[in-house]
């Protein structure tokens, strides 16, 4: 019997985009503040995970939520097992969209939200797979459970909880990048760096004129995410009001006619703001950073010998490099190209008679054949001389399947029948659930020559994107599990 999958998913086109625009419109974003039993990351991603399971039940799959961490449903039976694993958390929205964010809208063919296509849109897709191959009645060999994550945007406990728990899945994929296919990720290191100057070095590089009475940047502030490239920074700096007007008079100059930020004077107190461009933080060459477009513009001033060295830090460190250089860690290889840096996370503040507080957090996404202890070692020397040290990371170690794989192999052909394109697979320097299987890949949503929004203002997806990948994820589960 020959199915036409697109057909099924046409049949069924109305109800599929009612019930993500209903997934859609729970903002669920990570909010531990509020978190409590069975929703270990706040009440909104607790709602967008019962939300699915709900809806599996009422498909009739055996569903398993383990504590608000993660979640399944099992339809199928065999010893075997194939994983499609989602994730129905998001990240933060930031300002400046056509719409709100968390109010689904169609407009020209698309579909705008956020986690329309990162990760919830995707999610829904391989929901109504699920349905149509239930509803068709299709005899599987192999168990099939679509897995739920809560965590995927920032620490991933949501997959070590499951699999502490569950059995690994024999092989499976997560709708969570591009189409061919990705059978290669990056490492994935987040680290963070805390600033502890030498006041004796940092006053020796430093020196001014006596003359000169030195700005105090009380604070600096951006980002929200390891893996976003903030879109927003704030300085707040004291000092003279001679100072702070000819330094507001430049910023005006230099960024606000461009559009590019705002200022605020009241008394000896000056608060600048900058806005720049969000993007995914595996390509940060695709955003524009604030935080550091803020300090390379603030580094020209004449600041404290701590707060001069902590602008150096930023701009010699991190300004315009986007594969670690300046770090001492830059590195490609073939299969997975270039390792990226960015830094998603700036945070200081010096109050008065107290000595200056700097947190730096980046997200660090190197080659599968990096030496990942003489990258660290490296990035610890380079750092240190401007008075930074690593205070915390963690690590996920590259992921590689091969093209001769059975999984892959099949989702290539699927892909190559239902698209006519070329089908050789990927690799990407962001991380999906598929590195968590011992053989699993990105499959999906985005077709090549669509704008990947990921993380970005007026994320979407096109309609009949999410409606074509939902076929291609609907035969790809059942020539998997058959």
């Amino acid at each position: 019997m020959r199915i036409d999958w697109q057909r099924e998913v046409e049949k069924r086109k109305d109800e599929l985009l009612e019930t993500a625009m209903r997934f859609l419109r729970i903002p669920s974003v990570k909010d531990e503040e509020r978190a409590a039993p069975g929703a270990p990351f706040g009440p909104a991603i607790q709602q967008a995970m019962q939300f699915i399971l709900e809806e599996c039940q009422k498909m009739g799959l055996v569903i398993r939520n383990l504590d608000g961490y993660a979640a399944h449903a099992e339809m199928g039976q065999g010893q075997e097992l194939v994983g499609v694993l989602c994730h129905v958390d998001v990240v933060p929205p930031g300002e400046g969209w056509t719409t709100p964010p968390f109010q689904p809208a169609l407009r020209d063919g698309k579909l705008y939200a956020r986690g329309a296509l990162d990760d919830k849109g995707p999610t829904v897709a391989a929901l109504y797979a699920f349905k149509i191959i239930k509803e068709l009645g299709l005899p599987l060999s192999r168990r099939v459970r679509l897995i739920l994550g809560g965590d995927e945007e920032s620490g991933w406990r949501c997959m070590e909880r499951y699999f502490a728990e569950e059995e690994m899945p024999t092989f499976g994929f997560a709708p969570d990048a591009t189409f061919p296919m990705i059978s290669a990720e990056k490492g994935i290191l987040d680290l963070y760096l805390q600033y502890r100057p030498d006041t004796d070095e940092a006053s020796h590089r430093h020196e001014r004129e006596t003359a000169v009475q030195r700005l105090k940047l009380v604070s600096l502030q951006a980002g929200q995410r390891l893996n976003m490239v903030p879109a927003e920074a704030t300085a707040k700096i004291s000092g003279p009001l001679e100072a702070l007007e000819r330094l507001m008079k430049r910023f005006e100059s230099d960024v606000i006619n461009l559009g590019k930020g705002t200022a605020a004077r009241s008394g000896n107190h000056l608060t600048l703001t900058c806005y720049g461009k969000a993007a995914h933080g595996m390509e940060p060459d695709k955003g524009i950073n604030a935080g550091l477009m803020l300090a390379h513009f603030l580094r020209r001033e004449a600041f404290a010998e701590e707060d001069a060295l902590f602008l150096e830090a930023l701009v010699k460190g991190f300004y315009g490099d986007f594969h670690g250089s300046s770090l001492g860690i830059a590195f490609a290889d073939e299969i997975t190209g270039p390792l990226t840096v960015n830094l998603g996370l700036i945070q200081y503040r010096h109050a008065d008679g107290q000595p200056p507080e700097g947190r730096l957090g980046m997200t660090i996404r190197y080659p599968v054949t990096t030496q990942f202890a003489r990258m660290l070692e490296n990035l610890r020397a380079a750092a240190a001389q401007w008075g930074l040290h690593i205070a915390s990371y963690t690590n996920k170690e590259p992921h590689h399947v091969d093209t001769e794989h059975f999984l892959v192999k099949t989702l290539r052909r699927v892909y190559e029948e239902h698209t006519g394109l070329d089908s050789t697979p990927l690799s990407i320097g962001g991380g999906t659930y598929a590195r968590t299987l011992k053989a699993g890949v990105a499959f999906g949503p985005l077709f090549p020559g669509r704008e990947e929004t990921a993380h970005q203002v007026d994320e979407h997806i096109h309609v009949e994107d999410l409606l074509k990948a939902t076929a291609i994820y609907a035969h790809a589960i059942y020539e998997l599990a058959r």
